[in-house]
């Protein structure tokens, strides 16, 4: 007898993902014919199409995204299931899939990581690093247990708490002319020098948010996914950028990067954790949280403290 089975849920949760029958059999370790007949047996029991078949693809139907949608709620209440029965008694233990958002992984996560693996040598981090839409929407489904983005989350069934504010400086070639007064303004930023990260990134959003009238088209665009390509940009003389505090050790070594801080209230970002409500890890998340907070680079601070003087007006 056709029964509904988490197995199945996943299935179609992953063909919605990847829109290919072979594709999500893949991700799934299965062949395409058992995900194939999994599917048809899920239609049979809820008598409804889910899936429109189509050459080289597979399109969920109306009714299919809908169930799909509320698969992946049900996938994740499973997880929580799961997470509560094995970790409730032992903290930052076992398996945590941790997502990033990229203008904050590479230059938090080589010193969290450590510290985590001293601290708690029986927990396993499994990394994701995208933008932030992507991550919320695999938290949401259970890929993700935890996610560190910019807040706020606006998402009711997402709970987070914040790790560490992080400034923003400008940095302009070490050429150009200094400025008539510092600290800076946002009328010292010209519109059209201004080079931003390509969208989807949620700090190109936060840059043209402070830049106030600024136009999206107004900025300069190469399509740049990290900061270390804008911040070349900027050494060679191409344009202006705002960068994090966070990143400045990492991307702004460049002796021809002049960094500039801006006047109170200095724009920036709160740096946040955020997991589903329902999942039974809190604990958990809190106690992330702290080691987050205690190690450099996680803690609040004024550019100088992270990055010297050096190049500072």
């Amino acid at each position: 007898m056709t029964v509904l089975t988490l197995r199945k849920l996943r299935y179609l949760s992953a063909l919605a993902q990847h829109r290919h029958f072979s594709r999500a059999a893949e991700a799934c370790a299965v062949s395409q014919p058992a995900l194939s007949m999994q599917i048809k047996e899920l239609e049979e029991f809820l008598g409804v199409e889910l899936v429109e078949r189509r050459s080289g693809e597979a399109v969920l139907t109306e009714i299919g995204a809908a169930v799909a949608q509320r698969a992946e709620h049900v996938l994740g209440a499973a997880r929580d299931l799961e997470d509560f029965a094995r970790h409730h008694s032992r903290p930052l233990t076992g398996r945590l899939r941790l997502g990033v958002i990229p203008t904050v992984a590479p230059y938090l996560l080589p010193r969290l990581l450590p510290a985590l693996q001293a601290k708690h040598p029986g927990l396993r981090i499994d990394l994701r690093e995208t933008q932030t839409r992507q991550l919320v929407a695999e938290l949401s489904s259970g890929s993700l247990d935890a996610i560190m983005l910019a807040m706020p989350v606006p998402d009711p069934e997402i709970e987070s708490v914040a790790l560490f504010e992080d400034a923003f400086l400008l940095a302009v070639p070490a050429s150009d002319p200094p400025l008539r007064h510092a600290p800076a303004t946002p009328d010292d930023i010209d519109q059209q020098r201004l080079i931003l990260l390509e969208e989807g990134h949620c700090l190109r959003d936060q840059a043209l948010a402070f830049c106030g009238h600024a136009r999206p088209d107004a900025a300069l665009s190469f399509g740049a996914t990290s900061l270390a390509t804008v911040l070349q940009m900027v050494s060679n003389g191409y344009g202006i950028t705002l960068v994090p505090n966070i990143a400045v050790d990492v991307e702004a070594r460049d002796e021809r990067v002049r960094l500039v801080r801006f006047a109170d209230p200095e724009p920036g970002r709160t740096i946040g954790l955020a997991w589903r409500r329902t999942s039974a890890r809190k604990a958990d998340f809190l106690a992330l949280a702290e080691i987050v907070r205690s190690v450099p680079g996680g803690r609040s601070a004024r550019p100088a403290t992270l990055a010297g003087a050096r190049r500072w007006t």
